[in-house]
């Protein structure tokens, strides 16, 4: 039965036309969507499947090669706007709504589908109150089991759980302002990848390739220089490359040292410093690290990664899964260094050197035996600088648009507290 006094159901924003009107409604999802039966369909070639990432990241597609070797009778077709959920990792948020995109893609019987009811809830709301934690919570208290295979959803209890629901009117509304501000983030993020590609074309002119002796751009003032020549790393360092703090992370606290790990390293080789951590110990000056300083992951999935130290980013302790390498600044500047690392030369090297059996990685006395294409003596330090400014304006560029982004999605995060209910109001 709908929830008939609902009034504690307010949001604390509201668009000025719903002010003053009765709060939201406390419903079961069994009342607003429908269970679907399919008819089951005949994978063809390339067969394409959709599945559902967990955590609240949406669905994917995949391509087999071999689609006789999946039970058609395991396989139904998906429309726009379905709601999917994986049951067996639904505890972990496995829940999505169909993007046009992806309708006619072919979902196994482990995803039940689901239509909405469109005089009651429509999905292009719905797509935001599911990443709610409270809604993930109660998906995994209706989860029972261990983890992973062991722990499913059971298809009716997922019907019993309640939701606070506005009038369509004003799901219309809500869905309209997060959904304009989503493309605005999806146009954003566009632009920062069109900024990385670029910055990647670049950097494959600015070095030279496999096999060759010089770049194929070199700045007006460098195209009569020679050469240029393969050094080992190791023989442009200060010193050796050495290993960091073997010991754990603690919650971040002013007293301790702030500690940075190969997950503090996002992908554009920047410190994560949303969320800091510390480490306990009593930190020696050798154990931070200095202007200059790189640190290269050396095991894992991450090997190869690299952070170069910004003093921006206040005095970082490493961690033992780093190894720091300290350019002579006479011969090798670390902001050349720092951009070498990016290019697909340098994971080439990687991906060949960390090839072992079991777990990869690269030690020091490895990152130190690596070759690399440096200009010739003379004027070596004044190219490396040309190159190293022209591909900083371009990381200082995407790093501006990666804080405009991340203002977006702070803005939308604040939107989305606001536009719905409290999960406490919706708990009690």
């Amino acid at each position: 039965m709908t929830d008939t006094t609902p009034s504690r159901l307010m949001p604390k924003l509201r668009f000025s036309e719903f002010r003053g009107m009765t709060g939201w409604s406390k419903r079961p999802l069994g009342e607003v969507v429908t269970p679907i039966v399919r008819e089951r369909k005949k994978p063809t070639v390339p067969y394409t499947g959709l599945g559902i990432r967990s955590h609240g990241r949406g669905t994917f597609r995949k391509e087999l090669e071999q689609p006789e070797k999946i039970s058609m009778e395991r396989l139904y077709e998906v429309d726009s706007h379905d709601l999917i959920v994986n049951i067996t990792f639904a505890w972990e948020g496995a829940i999505a709504i169909v993007r046009p995109e992806d309708a006619g893609a072919l979902v196994s019987h482990r995803f039940p589908t689901y239509q909405f009811d469109r005089s009651a809830v429509l999905s292009e709301f719905f797509q935001y109150p599911i990443l709610d934690k409270q809604f993930i919570y109660k998906l995994g208290v209706f989860s029972p089991g261990g983890a992973g295979r062991n722990r499913v959803l059971n298809k009716s209890d997922f019907l019993k759980i309640e939701l606070a629901l506005p009038g369509v009117v004003e799901q219309r509304k809500i869905a309209d302002c997060l959904g304009s501000l989503d493309e605005l983030i999806a146009l954003e993020d566009r632009k920062l990848e069109t900024l990385r590609q670029h910055k990647q074309g670049l950097m494959q002119q600015l070095f030279p390739q496999p096999g060759e002796t010089g770049p194929r751009l070199r700045f007006p003032e460098f195209e009569d220089a020679p050469e240029w020549e393969e050094v080992t790393l190791g023989t442009l360092l200060d010193r050796s490359p050495d290993y960091g703090v073997n010991a754990a992370a603690v919650p971040f606290s002013e007293s301790l040292p702030t500690y940075i790990r190969i997950t503090d390293i996002n992908d554009d080789g920047q410190f994560e410093s949303s969320a800091p951590v510390s480490v306990d110990i009593d930190a020696t000056d050798e154990q931070y690290l200095e202007d200059g300083d790189i640190v290269l992951a050396r095991t894992g999935a991450s090997v190869g990664k690299s952070y170069r130290y910004h003093e921006a980013d206040g005095r970082l302790v490493y961690a033992g899964f780093l190894i720091r390498v300290r350019p002579n600044p006479e011969r090798l500047l670390s902001q050349f260094l720092a951009a070498y690392l990016s290019t697909w030369s340098y994971w080439d090297w990687v991906r060949f050197t960390s090839a072992r059996s079991g777990q990869p990685g690269i030690n020091g006395t490895e990152y130190a035996s690596m070759p690399l294409p440096l200009p010739p003596d003379g004027r070596a330090l004044t190219e490396q600088r040309k190159i190293a400014d022209c591909l900083g304006s371009l990381d200082d560029r995407a790093a501006a648009q990666a804080r405009r982004i991340g203002a977006l999605k702070t803005h939308k995060q604040g939107l989305l507290q606001q536009l719905f209910t409290s999960s406490e109001e919706e708990a009690r």
